[in-house]
């Protein structure tokens, strides 16, 4: 009598065998995208000084200026859903300034997941920022409990589902086709006008 084969353990798929860096904490933020292009250029704010998000962090103003300073924007990732095997686009600006850390990007429409995710966030499913640091220098306050990040080695910056700091948004998504038709339009109107 011969025994039936042993059950074939599941041979473990690229997310399963994904590689972070070391270290490396995210850090959500919703987004609101008020216009998208097929140029899948937005922008936003990633990170918000002094607000504590949903896990207890706050950063301080500050603390991403030595890492833009050593990596500057083409330095820090786009992925998706903080996933390294899954960039999306390319960071063309990312600042400090008095709110927190500004940021523009481009999606890159060669790229399938990238398509993808536009159409997402044109239907509103996928709204949230979230950035991949690593903590350089931090101190928790023991009364509130509240992590102080005051300097962080920001890693890539994603597209997500699901935010942890609700204050932080994309203020603005480039029309940049239909602002350019816009004002064609206008100038037409203009000249037929006399």
């Amino acid at each position: 009598m011969t025994r039936p084969p042993a059950p074939r353990r599941p041979v473990p798929c690229r997310r399963t065998a994904r590689r972070d860096p070391p270290r490396c904490e995210r850090k959500f933020a919703p987004a609101r995208f008020d216009d998208l292009s097929a140029d899948g250029v937005f922008c936003g704010c990633a990170s918000i000084f002094g607000a504590a998000d949903l896990g207890g962090d706050l950063v301080e103003p500050g603390a991403f200026a030595g890492s833009l300073a050593r990596r500057g924007a083409a330095g820090v990732k786009l992925l998706f859903q903080h996933d390294p095997a899954e960039p999306i686009g390319v960071w063309d600006e990312i600042v400090e300034d008095a709110r927190g850390l500004r940021v523009r990007g481009r999606l890159m429409p060669e790229v399938a997941r990238a398509r993808e995710v536009l159409a997402l966030m044109r239907a509103g499913a996928l709204d949230g920022l979230s950035i991949g640091f690593r903590p350089v220098k931090a101190r928790t306050d023991p009364r509130t409990g509240i992590r102080r990040l005051i300097e962080v080695d920001l890693w890539e910056i994603s597209i997500v589902t699901f935010p942890m700091l609700p204050e932080a948004r994309i203020g603005e998504v480039k029309r940049l086709e239909q602002a350019a038709l816009a004002a064609i339009r206008r100038a037409t109107a203009l000249v037929r006008a006399g």
